[in-house]
């Protein structure tokens, strides 16, 4: 992914316009060449190369972006130094483009900029360590459960995988920053401790953390949380994630024909954002009573049929 969109100009046409006087002229032919043609991606490297060091910050951006997409290792040093460039927008650019190169060269620049760089590249350091080395990321990323910026907290929470990490994160969950609870929260959920429930079930009535939430609830077999969701959460989308997610996880539960009626509900209603989610949620989770909830709908709503059909179909083959 290049900084700026990807354009249909060609690779010739892009090597022609880096030496346009235009910045944004610049910028657009730095983003188009990391998708240069393998026979010349050497050539599209080289020019990108060059056009690291242009005096416009976006042009610096998409070039060290397009590098990473082509892969050249001549790139890593000149990205590296990026880290330590003026501008967010292009020293963020770099930490992301040598993790998706998973550069290991650039792993201890990368664990110093999480250490002492500036919060914005501290806060993308983090990910980018653990594409390289997941398992030497580890030391790094619990030293940053310590950082003062909340949000390279979150980020380094959110980048901890290993069983390692539980009891450092779990000592994070009295955050004073509630996103940041959130995250350190979603990121125990993802190690299985149910020390997260109560943060995500705060949480899931917040519309732009409920979806997250709910899924972390399920993956945790939070059944009476998810059960009290299916009418506390922010909207009626979230109440139906909530009600897949009950029957996902405790399909015999009291209140499961509560969440099949709300899933049932949805199907047959008129709101086609709405039928289209429950149709997705239904096929998910599965079960026989999915697969007769979905003939009747069938039969009942002839104009629907081609919606249905495809997910009967998944739901009689599945095991």
């Amino acid at each position: 992914m290049a900084f700026f969109p990807q354009t249909t100009i060609t690779t010739d046409a892009a090597l022609r316009d880096l030496a346009s006087d235009r910045p944004k002229v610049r910028a657009a032919a730095a983003s188009a060449l990391g998708g240069a043609e393998p026979e010349r991606s050497a050539e599209a490297a080289s020019a990108l190369l060059r056009a690291v060091d242009d005096l416009d910050v976006d042009v610096r951006a998409s070039a060290v972006l397009s590098l990473a997409e082509l892969g050249d290792e001549r790139a890593i040093e000149p990205i590296v130094l990026r880290l330590d460039d003026g501008a967010p927008a292009v020293r963020q650019c770099a930490a992301i483009a040598l993790g998706r190169m998973a550069a290991a060269s650039a792993f201890d620049a990368l664990a110093r900029a999480l250490s002492h760089g500036p919060p914005d590249l501290r806060f993308q350091a983090a990910t980018s360590l653990v594409e390289i080395d997941p398992a030497r990321a580890v030391g790094p990323l619990l030293a940053a459960l310590a950082d003062a910026d909340a949000e390279v907290v979150g980020a380094a929470a959110l980048a901890l995988g290993d069983s390692a990490a539980i009891e450092p994160l779990a000592a994070r969950l009295d955050h004073k920053a509630p996103r940041t609870r959130f995250d350190v929260a979603y990121a125990l959920a993802g190690l299985g401790d149910e020390r997260a429930v109560a943060t995500l079930v705060a949480a899931a009535v917040d519309p732009e953390l409920s979806w997250d939430a709910i899924e972390a609830l399920e993956a945790l077999g939070a059944a009476d949380q998810l059960a009290g969701l299916i009418d506390r959460a922010p909207d009626a989308e979230h109440k139906l994630r909530a009600a897949a997610g009950l029957l996902a996880c405790a399909p015999d539960h009291a209140r499961a024909g509560a969440a099949r009626g709300a899933l049932e509900s949805a199907l047959s209603g008129w709101r086609s954002r709405r039928r289209a989610l429950a149709l997705e949620l239904v096929e998910k989770i599965g079960g026989p009573w999915a697969i007769a909830a979905l003939e009747r709908l069938a039969a009942a709503r002839p104009r629907m049929r081609a919606d249905i059909e495809p997910v009967l179909r998944a739901l009689r083959t599945s095991p």
